[in-house]
Parts: C-alpha cells; structure tokens; sequence
C-alpha cells in the first residue's frame, strides 16, 4: 500500500503551477510545461507575447494539446481527497507515517505512538498534544508578560535618556550663546582700547617730534648759510686779478 509520502508526491505531479490546484483539461505546450486549459488562456490574454509561465519559452502561435492521461491522473488525486497545496504533511511522522498525538518532554519534539514505544523514547515523559499546547501557551503568556514590564521599563529608561540628552543639549546651547556674547563685549573693548591707545601713541609722537623738527630747520638754515659763504670764498679764491681780489677782502671785513 502506498504511504501517504508517495500519494503526497504523486499528487504534486498532478497540480498546476498557475492555479495550484489539480490539473482541469490540461494543456501541454510546445515546451513541455502542463497548464489547466482555462489558465494559460487566461495568461496569454493578459500579454501581447505568448510565453511560458514557467520556462519563459515564447510561441508565436497558441499551440495547445490536451494531455488526456495527465487529465485521469489528476482526477483521481481528486478523489483521493488529498491537499493539493501541503507538500508535505507535518502532521505526520516522518519515520512511521502516522499522526502525531503526543510531545516527549524529555526530547522536546512531537511523536506518533509508535514512537512513544521504542527505545529511542524509553523512560521518556510524555504529554497529549493539546495538554503541552496550553502549557506551552502558559509560558508563552508568562514570558510575554515578563517582557512587557522589560519593555515598559525600557521604554521609561529611554525617555529619562531623551529628556537628559535635551538637557545637555540646551545647557549646551545656553553656554555657547554666553560664549559668544562675552568674546563679543571682550573684543568690543579690546577694540576700544587699541583705537586709544594708538590715538595717545600719535599724539606722543607729535609732541616729541614737534622741537625735534624745528631743531631741524634751524639746522638747515644754518647749513645753507654757511654754504652760500663757502660758495663765495671759494669764487673769491679764484679771482686772478688781485686788485679786485683785495678790494673784495676788504668789503667782505667791513661786513
């Protein structure tokens, strides 16, 4: 007799991959690939190319065969009454293919009865289905009420964390404002004080400079008089008629 692991299978050759139920009048294409009838018209309403929904394959024209023998095949996974869409049942053991009634606490897995008496499972503790559900459900429950508190503590810890970091921020903000406006008055009378300052050094500077400089011109004048009277002594020098020579001396003594 055949498992139900191998019916499974041998329903799975049976479905359509468009509609995922059992093959109704199916079609093969060119390609290979089997469609409910109805499906692939309905595909290929929808594009303007004729493709394969599964090999992307394009057909320039609809070519469809009814594959009566996949069509008989598919009828009776129908009537087998088997779920088109489970592969693979997890209902089920996969050593002895029978239905899981029971949880070994000791291994933390579902068993069939079958399990339950073999060695593999000797000594073990076991619990119906239903019965380790609800006590799994109880410390679900308690685990999730564990981590609401968690959550709402963490949730509490986190806002004082945000009203800190705004704080600091502010402070922050508040200090760097003041910063800002101390170096502002500092610089203001820094300015202030080198305009003064430099307007004290002018006005030392002329004063000193004032005699200093009038010290000068007289030095000046002094300077050209002595030599405009070199200028003249040295003409004198160099007159060669000495009458005149004399007679200039003598005027020149007179002065």
């Amino acid at each position: 007799m055949a498992s139900r692991q191998q019916l499974q299978s041998l329903s799975e050759e049976a479905i359509c991959s468009v509609c995922l139920d059992f093959f109704i009048e199916p079609a093969t294409l060119d390609c290979g690939h089997n469609f409910c009838r109805s499906c692939i018209t309905k595909s290929w309403e929808k594009k303007e190319i004729n493709t394969c929904p599964e090999c992307a394959e394009e057909f320039p024209e609809r070519n469809l065969r009814i594959n009566r023998a996949l069509g008989n095949l598919a009828e009776k996974a129908r009537n087998l009454n088997l779920n088109p869409k489970e592969k693979e049942s997890k209902l089920h053991c996969e050593e002895h293919q029978e239905e899981l009634k029971l949880f070994c606490e000791t291994d933390k897995k579902l068993i069939c009865l079958i399990c339950q008496n073999s060695k593999e499972h000797k000594s073990h503790n076991f619990l119906p289905i239903k019965e380790a559900a609800e006590n799994l459900k109880v410390q679900l429950k308690s685990s999730l009420n564990s981590l609401t508190v968690k959550k709402s503590v963490v949730l509490e810890t986190e806002q004082k964390q945000k009203r800190k970091i705004s704080e600091v921020r502010e402070q922050s903000s508040s200090l760097q404002t003041h910063i800002t406006s101390q170096f502002s008055k500092m610089h203001q009378i820094l300015t202030e004080k080198e305009q003064r300052l430099l307007r004290d050094l002018r006005e030392e500077e002329e004063r000193i400079l004032e005699p200093m400089e009038k010290n000068l011109r007289e030095i000046q004048e002094n300077l050209n008089s002595i030599e405009e009277k070199l200028s003249k002594l040295q003409k004198q020098m160099e007159e060669k008629d000495e009458l005149i020579f004399l007679k200039e001396g003598v005027h020149r003594k007179r002065r």
